[in-house]
């Protein structure tokens, strides 16, 4: 069995389609309009995709105003002014925030699945938000009539749903991005808010028989937005074996940002346990210059010294602009990036004799 490697989601995208969800957005078009640009984005990126050697791929997320907030985009109880996440150069993302119960999705990722399956020629992975992520809309001074605890067991239920109707439209497998995991702990040390994001994302996953687990995996990283991290400088140590304590079969963790990144792989060879793969992170894409296929080579055999084969495989550390607004990477760099990651990967097969 070759070294399994997929991509975590999100592609720049096109310039067409920034334009368009901008011009939508300003009552410029019709919505009909902005679909059909939607829709040949979807196609141009799954077709790079394909081009790359790539044997899993996604849609790019073209369709997704943003890859936390698209379930609740459009949504009539909820307002600005919700919980901001500063990034380490200066600028910052403002959460939207609940004004009213209950809590319902606008939108379930395999809306664009749908999409994508329409022209895809290989599995598709699909991207979901996580429950935790979205834990952070409801304001701390609470909603008359509508408890915390009523919206959290919405907010289950909504997460659970965007999950299953993926895999029962026939995604690959399905990833959920947990990327406040590492925020969690910078934002509270006392690691009490990670504990509650870490038992939120597990009741959902409880849902889910042992089987329709192996297709579910969790993807973390410190944040990467306009070249920038959320949460860099947070040690792994007090993130990594909680993480593993859930019960996702795939892991897909960032690492070829990490300064030291021996020390990381130490933290989860420590903290694996049977039956779970990491993806390590062979591709940073915040980092304008473009990995050699050696360069990722060398990445996955020092993570083969401490990961066994069976449970490795290869990732890019985080999405590719993952808010529709980012324009700091473009499309041209981004699949430059993802040919060197499979090419690379290669080369560490032939080199493993796997």
């Amino acid at each position: 069995m070759r070294l399994p490697s997929e991509p975590i989601g999100s592609i720049p995208r096109s310039q067409s389609l920034i334009e368009a969800m901008q011009a939508f957005s300003s009552g410029g078009i019709t919505r009909e309009t902005l679909e059909e640009q939607y829709r040949k984005a979807v196609i141009e990126t799954m077709r790079l995709f394909e081009a790359t050697g790539s044997k899993v791929i996604t849609d790019g997320e073209q369709g997704k105003p943003s890859f936390a907030t698209y379930p609740i985009h459009g949504a009539p109880n909820v307002g600005p002014g919700g919980v901001t996440i500063p990034f380490q150069d200066g600028h910052a993302r403002q959460l939207p925030v609940l004004t009213s119960g209950p809590f319902r999705y606008q939108t379930y990722a395999d809306i664009y699945l749908t999409t994508a399956m329409e022209y895809a020629h290989l599995p598709i992975k699909q991207a979901v938000i996580s429950a935790s992520a979205l834990s952070l809309l409801y304001p701390q001074a609470g909603i008359a009539g509508y408890s915390r605890e009523e919206f959290l067991n919405d907010l289950i239920d909504e997460n659970e749903k965007d999950i299953r109707r993926c895999l029962e439209k026939g995604a690959h497998n399905v990833q959920v991005d947990f990327t406040e995991a590492r925020l969690a702990v910078k934002l509270d040390p006392s690691k009490n808010l990670l504990k509650n994001f870490i038992d939120l994302n597990q009741r959902v996953l409880d849902r889910f028989s042992p089987e329709q687990r192996r297709k579910i995996g969790v993807h973390t990283c410190p944040g990467g937005d306009q070249d920038s991290t959320h949460s860099a400088d947070v040690d792994y140590a007090q993130l990594l074996p909680e993480l593993f304590q859930m019960d996702f079969r795939n892991f897909y963790v960032q690492l070829a940002s990490e300064k030291d990144p021996r020390r990381v792989l130490l933290l989860i060879k420590e903290s694996i346990r049977p039956g779970q793969r990491v993806f390590v992170g062979v591709i940073d894409p915040i980092d304008s210059s473009v990995e050699t296929p050696e360069e990722v080579r060398g990445r996955i055999l020092m993570a083969a010294e401490y990961i066994p084969l069976e449970q490795l495989g290869s990732t890019d550390d985080c999405g590719f602009s993952p808010f529709s607004d980012d324009t700091s990477t473009s499309r041209h760099t981004a699949f430059d990036k993802i040919r060197s990651r499979i090419a690379g990967t290669e080369l560490a097969a032939d080199e493993l004799r796997i």
